[in-house]
């Protein structure tokens, strides 16, 4: 599915000057565990291609915190590929603290003054900071116009990100005496959104924060005076940490890191998670265990679920000529599963081109062109045969359409049947998730009363030119993640928002479609009411 993505992916480490050595940065030694940051980042690269960046911390040099990011890929920012100018750059990141981080835009604009982490400097350690987050305020035009209206702040980027500097920063000038924890606790109380932060100071604390209801994941390992924290586990294990090390952040906890240890507060009330059901769907690494569930095992429990399904219906024959093709990535782990439910062969009929880079055609052209791109139909594979075409979720129906074009024209299957490891995407996301209005989605314009019916899959496979449809349906979502329904966000699924100005924005969303306003992002078209 590559018409969706995620904002981004945060990841820090830290080297306590007390404590046993750790065996996991004895390769680069104390002082310089930054070396370790684009390799994290690498990790959790498929949370966004567009900018990379990191900031260390050196109490040795005049430049306490030392900053660099750029468009582009972790491996172009960091110049990977040419060992004498990546050993420069990360020469001068040297330090034994750093935050690091990978973007893609739901809110902003595409270039360099964007990228993160954002440093905002002053002649006060305690106010030298750094910060980056992976996630998005719902509140955010609530938040800027306070700011804005209040006369003594400039806000120079169009980004949530930007917001919480000025609203950290404020905090710091308003109580200087409060510890980082009561600074953050104290600006985080008008936040309304998802996020997961990692903030640095100037004096060489490290703050690590997760939401309220941990819409967005974050964990963290520690071992003997290392310690470290990513988006997804993958980036830890790989590090060399035990999987019994590795846990998760509690939602509206955060973490301090310094010089005199380790220590976790809670910042806001504890309440029932909201974790978002589309990390185990589709944005998280295979590899990732979130919250204690694990990536691999909730994909092959939709497979399941999906197989269950087509053995109720029976509306397939199924024979030697029938085969379940994943498209790649994501949707491997349904589709085998599924496959060997139904006692059939699952083949890559499709072939994913990994080196096929960005491109830079916008809108829905975009989409056509990097599916074209991306994804090539194998004869030998589907000629002739009945194909079970899985996919993880049908966003815009952009890519779907010309996957389905190529299988047929240069594939030459004589069937084709879609199977959504998802029910129908009905509702914009507010949360950090690309999807921003109704206008865009494919399920709302044949969902006019928000039901899945027979009828209705029947008129979007016709409108697809695929032989059938499928979706799951909402109540296979937690039992393939193995978390109550209570515990998960389905907003985009349901229409049920965890947050006051989520349910609130989508009202506005609802009230746009049926008026045939369009925008970019819902909270363009129209003011939230601002907060006091």
């Amino acid at each position: 599915m590559s018409e969706l993505h995620h904002e981004c992916g945060v990841a820090a480490v830290y080297h306590l000057p007390t404590g046993p050595e750790s065996p996991l940065c004895a390769e680069v030694g104390r002082n310089a565990v930054s070396y370790l940051l684009p390799r994290m980042l690498q990790d959790i690269q498929n949370r966004g291609q567009l900018a990379a960046g990191m900031t260390s911390y050196n109490p040795t040099q005049s430049q306490l915190l030392e900053t660099h990011k750029d468009i582009g890929t972790v491996s172009e920012v960091f110049r990977l590929s040419h060992r004498g100018k990546h050993e420069a750059i990360m020469h001068q990141l040297a330090g034994l603290a750093s935050i690091g981080h990978v973007r893609y835009a739901t809110c902003g604009q595409d270039d360099r003054n964007y990228a993160q982490p954002f440093e905002r400097q002053h002649i006060h350690k305690h106010k030298w900071f750094s910060f980056c987050f992976n996630g998005q305020l719902a509140n955010y035009p609530e938040l800027k116009e306070r700011l804005t209206r209040e006369g003594d702040h400039h806000l120079a980027r169009d980004t949530d990100t930007e917001i919480i500097l000025h609203e950290i920063g404020r905090e710091l000038t308003v109580n200087p005496n409060k510890s980082l924890v009561d600074v953050f606790a104290a600006a985080a109380k008008s936040f309304d959104g998802a996020y997961s932060l990692a903030l640095l100071n100037a004096k060489g604390e490290l703050l690590l924060a997760r939401d309220p209801l941990g819409i967005k994941p974050l964990c963290y390992a520690f071992d003997g005076a290392f310690f470290a924290a990513a988006s997804e586990s993958v980036a830890l294990l790989n590090l060399g940490f035990d999987r019994s090390m590795i846990h998760s952040v509690e939602p509206g906890t955060c973490m301090l890191v310094s010089s005199a240890g380790l220590s976790t507060h809670r910042y806001a009330t504890e309440v029932n998670p909201k974790h978002c059901f589309f990390e185990w769907i589709y944005f998280a690494n295979v590899a990732s265990t979130l919250d204690d569930r694990s990536v691999y095992l909730s994909r092959t429990r939709l497979g399941e679920e999906l197989a269950k399904l087509e053995m109720a219906r029976k509306e397939i024959e199924i024979d030697s000529d029938t085969i379940v093709v994943p498209v790649p990535d994501t949707s491997k782990a349904a589709a085998d599963s599924m496959a060997y439910c139904l006692g059939i062969p699952c083949r890559e009929g499709l072939i994913r081109n990994r080196y096929s880079g960005r491109t830079f055609i916008e809108g829905n052209r975009a989409r056509k062109v990097k599916a074209a791109m991306k994804y090539t139909p194998l004869r030998e594979v589907l000629e002739g045969k009945r194909v079970i075409l899985v996919e993880d979720s049908i966003v815009r129906s952009t890519t779907m359409k010309v996957l389905l074009n190529r299988i047929r024209e240069l594939g030459g299957a004589k069937e084709i049947h879609v199977r959504v490891a998802c029910p129908p995407i009905i509702a914009p996301c507010f949360y950090g998730i690309d999807m921003s209005t109704i206008e865009e989605l494919y399920a709302p314009k044949f969902m006019e009363d928000g039901v899945l019916t027979d009828e209705v899959q029947r008129k979007m496979a016709a409108q697809l030119e695929c032989d059938s449809l499928r979706y799951l349906p909402v109540e296979s979502i937690a039992r393939a993640i193995d978390l109550p329904a209570d515990h998960l966000c389905r907003a985009c699924i349901t229409g049920t928002y965890p947050t006051p100005v989520g349910q609130r924005l989508y009202g506005i969303a609802q009230e746009n479609y049926k008026l045939g306003h369009q925008a970019s992002r819902t909270y363009e078209t129209k003011p939230v009411p601002a907060i006091t």
